[in-house]
């Protein structure tokens, strides 16, 4: 692991944390196996990762000029399983990036990872590398749930590794999800608390959904498995807020709570409207008035990447496109919508519009104002999507 070694000891010097930023994100497209509820983009096969390695690299020079004079505040691998990289593939994706990007010295690195990948040699190698944050895919501590989702990993490997990353990385988050049928109460606090106990920094926690063409779909279309419940969501949420609360986590984003000082830079990034770019199959790409997305597809993706050609379609944001993006990002987060900034995308007629359209969820106390600020209360803070839609603009 030199390289990474040689590579932090020069981007120490290199660019200092400066105004204007920019995040990097890159979509590692394998898996050892499918969880039952996953649309994400990925692939079971890895017969093709190191032509996948190419064209990441390939992609990563191409674009090199795209955020112009930013600096690069956070890198993000995610998936897939970013963790079926091995440390020394990981380290020509960094070395290519600190080659071709401007990074600034205190950059976030986060990899994605999967308990059962997680061994502590292979912690301490990524570690070395760069990598200064973790994110791990738990999901449950308890074999039930895990047998369910179909997770390769056991409730003895999801905790070995979460302590094990915390020993060397420090920074270390890990996904929950909460919602599924027969998920008691308790057994969601005990996950919730083994997690806390741990001395996790942040955490990142899903209510269980049914996306179109995935194994849970068919199941329970199919009576295999029960239908899922709102009210046992909206349960499982209720007692996650009171125990992040309790054990001292910010709710900063609807899914997301942290220690102060630990909140993801990356994901906050995304609901603050900062440019990123999105490299890999299926990746997206913001700057700002701008959206593109690569495609969902590795052959297509090597394929195109090789014959240099950039695989993407992309959409201009119109202002109305710009103030709904500004209202569901806004209302997930503890910020809430700024009005002023909302006025500066289109117009202060909007800011009237969009106070008149609250005017029931502001009684309701689903909403509140403060500080010229729109935010929901903790009554409306799980109802957060429908309440956007319903402020939504709309010709």
């Amino acid at each position: 692991m030199l390289f990474g070694i040689c590579i932090l000891e020069i981007i120490k010097e290199k660019i200092p944390i400066g105004e204007t930023m920019a995040g990097l994100y890159l979509h590692i497209p394998f898996c050892k196996q499918a969880c039952h509820y996953c649309d994400f983009h990925f692939s079971t096969s890895l017969k093709r990762k190191e032509d996948m390695i190419q064209a990441l690299i390939s992609e990563l020079s191409m674009r090199k000029d795209e955020l112009g004079s930013q600096h690069v505040a956070t890198i993000y691998f995610g998936g897939g399983t970013p963790s079926l990289l091995t440390p020394s593939e990981l380290d020509r994706i960094l070395g290519q990036i600190y080659v071709n990007y401007s990074v600034e010295s205190e950059v976030e690195i986060t990899l994605e990872a999967n308990p059962d990948d997680l061994q502590l040699s292979r912690i301490k190698e990524y570690s070395q590398g760069g990598v200064n944050r973790m994110s791990i895919g738990v999901q449950s501590f308890f074999a039930p749930e895990l047998r369910m989702m179909n997770r390769a990993h056991t409730e003895e490997e999801a905790y070995r590794a979460v302590a094990d990353a915390l020993s060397v990385i420090g920074n270390v988050s890990i996904d929950l999800i909460y919602g599924i049928p027969g998920l008691s109460e308790e057994r969601w606090l005990e996950n919730l608390q083994m997690g806390f106990d741990l001395g996790i920094q942040h955490l990142s926690s899903y209510a269980l959904t049914v996306e179109p063409k995935t194994a849970l779909a068919a199941f329970i279309k199919h009576k295999k498995y029960p239908e899922l419940d709102e009210n046992l969501a909206a349960t499982h949420f209720e007692i996650l807020v009171k125990a992040a609360d309790d054990n001292g986590f910010d709710g900063y984003e609807i899914s997301n709570f942290a220690k102060p000082g630990f909140y993801a830079r990356h994901n906050t990034s995304y609901w603050q409207k900062v440019p990123y770019l999105g490299i890999g199959p299926s990746a997206h790409s913001y700057s700002g008035k701008h959206r593109s997305w690569n495609v969902a597809n590795n052959a297509k993706y090597i394929k195109s990447i090789n014959a240099h050609c950039l695989p993407s379609e992309n959409e201009e944001l119109s202002v109305q496109d710009q103030l709904n993006e500004l209202i569901m990002t806004g209302l997930r987060t503890m910020w809430g919508i700024d009005l002023n900034v909302l006025a500066s995308i289109g117009e202060e007629s909007d800011r009237i519009r969009l106070l008149k359209a609250a005017q029931k969820p502001l009684q309701d106390g689903l909403l509140m104002l403060e500080n010229e600020c729109l935010k929901t209360t903790a009554k409306g803070k799980f109802l957060s999507d429908g309440l956007a839609s319903d402020l939504f603009f709309v010709d």
